[in-house]
C-alpha cells in the first residue's frame, strides 16, 4: 500500500483537501482530451496524408478502436475499485502518454513493416484504441469517481463546477491543438501532450493525490459527516445486483442515448444543416447557443440537485432530448434551429448531472468503480455506432430526420420507464 504520508500529508495542508482532489479530478478530464473526438480529429488530416489511407478508412480504424475499447472498461473499473485512484489515474495518465506517443510514430512504423494498407489500418486502429481506452475511458471514468468520494453534502455542485471548467476546456481544445500543430507540427504536437499527460500529471497525480478522505484520517465534505439530511450513502451494490435492478438501466441507456445522438449531432453537423438549406458557418455556429444552454442548466441543476432526488433531472433530460430532436427535423425552419440548441444544449448539461451521481446515489461507493465502468462501456459503444447508425439512416431511409424520428421513438419509451420506474435514493 502507498504510504498517505510521503512526501505530502494531507492532514498537514492548509487547504481543505477535498479541493485538491477537485482540482486533479478536473486536470484529469482535460488531459483525456488526447482520446477524446474533439482531440484526435484535429489530427484526421496529417494521418491520413502520411499513411496514405482514406478518410472513410480512417473513421473505420477509429470506429473499430473505440467499440475495442468499451469491451473493457468494466475490468477497468475493477481495477479502480482494487487499486483506487491514486493508483489508476497516474497509470491511466501514463498509459495515454504513451499511446499518444505511439501515434506520433506510427507512419514510421507502418513504412518499416513494409507501409501495406491492411498493415497499416490495423496499426493505427491499434493507436485509435489506446487513446480512447485510456483517456475517454479510464482517465476520464477515474477522475470523475475519484472527486465523488470526497464529496457528500455538496457532490453535485462540485462536480458541477468541475464540468463548467471541463467544458470550457472541451470548447478551447481545437484551437489550441491547432496552435500547437502550427508551432510545432503534427508530430511535435503529439509529443507535448505525450510529456505533459504522460509524465508531468502522472508524477504530480502520484505525489498529491489520495484515493478516499478516510485512507488519510480526513472526512468528506472538510469535516465528520454527521447523518445530517443528504449526507447518508446508498448501500453498496456487486456490478451484477446492479444490473438485475432496473433503475441501472434507464439511466444507462437514457446516457448512452446522449452519447449516440449527440455523437452523431457533432460528426454530421454540416451535412445536417446543408439538407436544412444551411451554410457550414451556421452549423458550426450551432455549438455557441448549445453551449450557453447547457452551461446555465448544468450549473442551476448541480445547485439544486443536492436538495432533491435525482428522477426529475433525468426527466427533463430526456424531454429537452425529445424538444432537441422535434427542432432537428424542422431544422429548415428558423425556430427548429432555436429548439435544437436549447433542447441539446439542455440536456447535454443535465446528462452531466445525471452520469455523475447516478450511480453512486443507487449503488454506493464500493463497487462504483466497475459499476460506472460497464456503464462506460455502453456509452462509449453507443457513441461509436452513432454516426454510423445516422448514415445508414441517410442511405437507406433518404435523410437525417428519419434518424431523429426513430430517436424520438426510444427517446419516449426511456422517458415513460423513468416515469414509471420506482427510484429510491437514501434520504
Amino acid at each position: 500500500m502507498i504510504s498517505t504520508t510521503w512526501p505530502f500529508d494531507p492532514r498537514r495542508s492548509p487547504v481543505y483537501y477535498g479541493w485538491v482532489v477537485w482540482l486533479f479530478s478536473t486536470v484529469g478530464f482535460l488531459f483525456s482530451i488526447p482520446g477524446q473526438t474533439m482531440g484526435m480529429a484535429v489530427f484526421t488530416d496529417p494521418f491520413i496524408e502520411v499513411l496514405g489511407l482514406s478518410r472513410t478508412q480512417l473513421s473505420m480504424a477509429y470506429l473499430f478502436g473505440t467499440v475495442g475499447s468499451s469491451l473493457f472498461l468494466t475490468r477497468a473499473g475493477r481495477w479502480y475499485d482494487r487499486y483506487g485512484g491514486r493508483v489508476m489515474i497516474p497509470i491511466a495518465a501514463a498509459a495515454l502518454g504513451l499511446m499518444v506517443l505511439y501515434l506520433s510514430g506510427v507512419d514510421l512504423l507502418a513504412n518499416m513493416l513494409g507501409g501495406v494498407t491492411w498493415l497499416t489500418f490495423l496499426l493505427i486502429m491499434f493507436g485509435f484504441f489506446g487513446v480512447r481506452f485510456f483517456g475517454q475511458g479510464v482517465l476520464t471514468s477515474c477522475s470523475r469517481n475519484v472527486l465523488m468520494l470526497w464529496f457528500v453534502k455538496k457532490r453535485g455542485l462540485v462536480s458541477g463546477i468541475r464540468g463548467v471548467v471541463s467544458s470550457f476546456g472541451f470548447s478551447l481544445a481545437p484551437l489550441v491543438l491547432a496552435y500547437l500543430i502550427a508551432v510545432f507540427g503534427w508530430r511535435g504536437s503529439l509529443w507535448v501532450m505525450a510529456i505533459v499527460v504522460g509524465l508531468v500529471f502522472a508524477l504530480l497525480a502520484l505525489v498529491f493525490l489520495r484515493d478516499n478522505p478516510e485512507s488519510c484520517g480526513l472526512y468528506a465534505d472538510g469535516g465528520k459527516v454527521d447523518g445530517g439530511p443528504g449526507t447518508k450513502e446508498a448501500p453498496s451494490r456487486t456490478l451484477q445486483e446492479a444490473r438485475r435492478n432496473p433503475v441501472f438501466w434507464i439511466y444507462s441507456l437514457s446516457l448512452a442515448m446522449h452519447g449516440m445522438f449527440g455523437t452523431a449531432l457533432t460528426f454530421h453537423v454540416v451535412d445536417i444543416f446543408a439538407e436544412a438549406g444551411h451554410s457550414r458557418e451556421t452549423a458550426f455556429g450551432y455549438f455557441f447557443p448549445a453551449a450557453i444552454f447547457s452551461t446555465l442548466s448544468n450549473l442551476v441543476g448541480s445547485y439544486l440537485v443536492d436538495r432533491s432526488p435525482l428522477k426529475p433531472y433525468l426527466l427533463i433530460m430526456l424531454a429537452a432530448f425529445i424538444t432537441g430532436s422535434i427542432g432537428l427535423i424542422h431544422l429548415d425552419e428558423q425556430w427548429g434551429y432555436w429548439v435544437l440548441a436549447l433542447g441539446f444544449g439542455v440536456g447535454g448539461g443535465l446528462w452531466g448531472v445525471t452520469s455523475n451521481l447516478a450511480f453512486i446515489r443507487f449503488f454506493g461507493p464500493l463497487h462504483l468503480g466497475e459499476v460506472s465502468g460497464f456503464n462506460t462501456s455502453i456509452t462509449v459503444f453507443a457513441s461509436a455506432v452513432g454516426p454510423a447508425a445516422f448514415s445508414l439512416a441517410v442511405d437507406h431511409l433518404g435523410s437525417y430526420t428519419s434518424a431523429a424520428k426513430i430517436c424520438i421513438v426510444l427517446l419516449t419509451g426511456l422517458f415513460i420507464a423513468a416515469a414509471v420506474i420506482r427510484q429510491q435514493e437514501p434520504e
